[in-house]
């Protein structure tokens, strides 16, 4: 199986939805599916994420990969889903039987699947305030980033932070129903 996720933004999304993607497939049994990051062309943040006609140019150049994953931020845009549902549905239209498109957003950024796959966290935080927080990147990733010495390394700490969250994948799935949706939703 061939996977390509779509990010808003490779430079830093890549090195938190590689590791997680990958240990998803792992944990549906897809232990051969070669997963990679969307690099050409670059989408340079979510509205050119969520134009159609970015996508469907990526659809066209990619036509060999078999699951495609539009993972992008919710950046608390309540309608954000509806618009990644409009895209899938858009997507399935024009892919051949086999081939799959899946749209998620991250609640509210993709760096909060890090930290939900981090069981030390400081103490003082609740996991319920950080799903709710719309800036979590800043409020809580960053933090947690410096706190651990990793702002000077590629991605500014979602490197590393990044692959030790993916060891514990089956915490992310339990923590962001959204990550859970989309493994449930892979053939």
């Amino acid at each position: 199986m061939k996977v390509l996720i779509i990010p808003e933004d490779f430079v830093n999304d890549e090195h938190i939805l590689q590791p997680v993607i990958e240990a998803m497939m792992k944990a549906k049994n897809k232990k051969n599916a070669k997963v990679r990051v969307c690099k050409d062309p670059r989408l340079q943040g979510v509205s050119q994420a969520l134009k159609w006609e970015n996508i469907e140019k990526i659809i066209d150049r990619y036509r060999m990969i078999d699951l495609f994953l539009l993972c992008i931020d919710r950046d608390g845009v309540e309608t954000r889903k509806e618009r990644l549902n409009n895209i899938e549905q858009k997507a399935s239209e024009m892919l051949p039987e086999g081939k799959l498109f899946l749209a998620e957003n991250a609640w509210q950024e993709v760096e909060v699947w890090i930290l939900a796959g981090h069981k030390k966290l400081p103490t003082e935080w609740k996991w319920e305030e950080i799903r709710e927080e719309i800036n979590p990147k800043e409020v809580y990733f960053e933090p947690f980033a410096k706190q651990r010495n990793l702002l000077s390394e590629p991605g500014k700490g979602r490197k590393t932070l990044g692959r030790e969250a993916a060891r514990n994948y089956r915490r992310i799935r339990r923590l962001c129903p959204e990550v859970a949706d989309i493994e449930e939703r892979i053939i």
